[in-house]
């Protein structure tokens, strides 16, 4: 209920917030791949390594902007990843070189990678360790709602086109200010006084670093965000080149993908809830194995709808479990370093598009999805192993 929560205006505001943002990127950005190939003629391999190079960099930068949150105040991070959102959409909008595009698409796409791990950790503040779960669970639909609907927004005003990202932008700044209108409460702990924000960025950086089942939680999220992290980039050329009305059966995939998660997430949190996360992310990861394959030997619409389903029935397990990992391994104290960190395994979303882009170029999409169905397969092992640490080994 909302009286589990410490600032119920303010959570509103995060899950709808989530939403906003999704559109505006899924509207945009979820085309980018398809722009690369047919307005600047890029293959598959240049693509994905641009398109990941974005998520590479953030992956980098997180963790730091993480420590520093806990100190200085995540309002202050998430105002200014909006405002970078904003303005980067304006450069893709104006944007008429490929290397001018690129600088602006890495600019977004480390933004964006700040975002979810911000907004998440303010969530965290602002609930109560009770309906966490409950309250993140409902961001994730929300912001899936988000992918639902943006596509066939983009489609139909059509594929990255400069209206769009116009729109993006005014998205993007509209949130920023109504997010300077709400006020957050400052994190309090009911045993320790949170440290000052130099002492708060070296201490919490140290911890996260030395916490050795952190460490294969990231590892197992890595290979499984390879997987789920970026697959528009990779299968947005794939489909265009292999299928006829590839453009079209791609923006139903990817409206399909939300629409399973605003149907089955309640139903998934209350796995996650039931049986644990562990044994989520085990069955997420089978459920991954199952849709490459699937995706493999699709030859039309029904067949990559049908994938895409069972695709995002292992998202919507994984997702909200590693949530659950993370949040338990931390407390008020180094959440901000906890969710930061755990952001380097964003690396996977430079992974996913840059391996499977070369691996399709090279040597066709049954290449690619087996080399994503591995990844997944090695992220479960990974998972494994640190199910047998114990929560204080550092």
């Amino acid at each position: 209920m909302l009286s589990d929560i410490r600032a119920p205006y303010a959570v509103l505001f995060l899950v709808a917030g989530a939403c906003a943002v999704t559109i505006a990127r899924a509207m945009t950005l979820s085309f980018l791949a398809i722009k690369l190939q047919r307005d600047f003629d890029l293959g598959p391999a240049m693509i994905g390594f641009l398109l990941g190079a974005g998520s590479l960099l953030g992956a980098f930068v997180a963790p730091v902007v993480g420590a520093l949150s806990d100190g200085l105040g995540r309002k202050k991070i998430l105002a200014l990843v909006l405002l970078t959102l904003a303005t980067g959409m304006i450069a893709l909008a104006l944007a008429e070189t490929v290397i001018v595009f690129c600088a602006a698409q890495v600019t977004t796409a480390t933004a964006i990678s700040l975002y979810g791990p911000m907004s998440r950790a303010l969530m965290s503040d602002i609930c109560t360790e009770t309906v966490r779960l409950k309250y993140i669970s409902w961001r994730y639909t929300a912001s899936n709602v988000g992918w639902a609907v943006g596509p066939v927004i983009g489609l139909a005003a059509g594929v990255a086109s400069t209206t769009l990202f116009l729109a993006a932008s005014a998205i993007y700044l509209m949130l920023a200010l109504v997010l300077q209108l709400i006020q957050f409460p400052a994190p309090s702990s009911a045993d320790e006084q949170l440290p000052a924000a130099g002492l708060a960025f070296l201490s919490n950086i140290r911890t996260a670093v030395r916490d050795r089942r952190l460490q294969s939680f990231i590892a197992g999220s890595t290979f499984l965000i390879a997987v789920y992290g970026q697959w528009t980039v990779t299968l947005a050329p794939y489909l265009t080149n292999s299928l006829s009305d590839g453009v079209e059966i791609y923006a139903y995939a990817v409206s399909t993908n939300g629409f399973v998660v605003l149907v089955g997430n309640p139903l998934a949190r209350r796995i996650v809830e039931r049986f644990g996360a562990y044994k989520a992310v085990a069955v997420g990861c089978l459920f991954f194995v199952i849709s490459q394959i699937g995706l493999m030997i699709s030859v039309g619409l029904s067949g990559v709808l049908l994938s895409m389903i069972v695709f995002t029935v292992g998202e919507i397990l994984v997702i909200p479990s590693e949530y659950v990992l993370i949040d338990n391994a931390s407390t008020e104290r180094n959440r901000g370093s906890y969710f930061g960190a755990q952001s380097f395994s964003m690396i996977g979303s430079f992974i996913g598009p840059a391996i499977g882009g070369a691996v399709l170029e090279t040597y066709g999409g049954v290449a690619m999805f087996s080399v994503f169905a591995g990844f997944a397969v090695i992220g479960l092992m990974f998972f494994a192993v640190s199910m047998r640490m114990s929560p204080t080994s550092s």
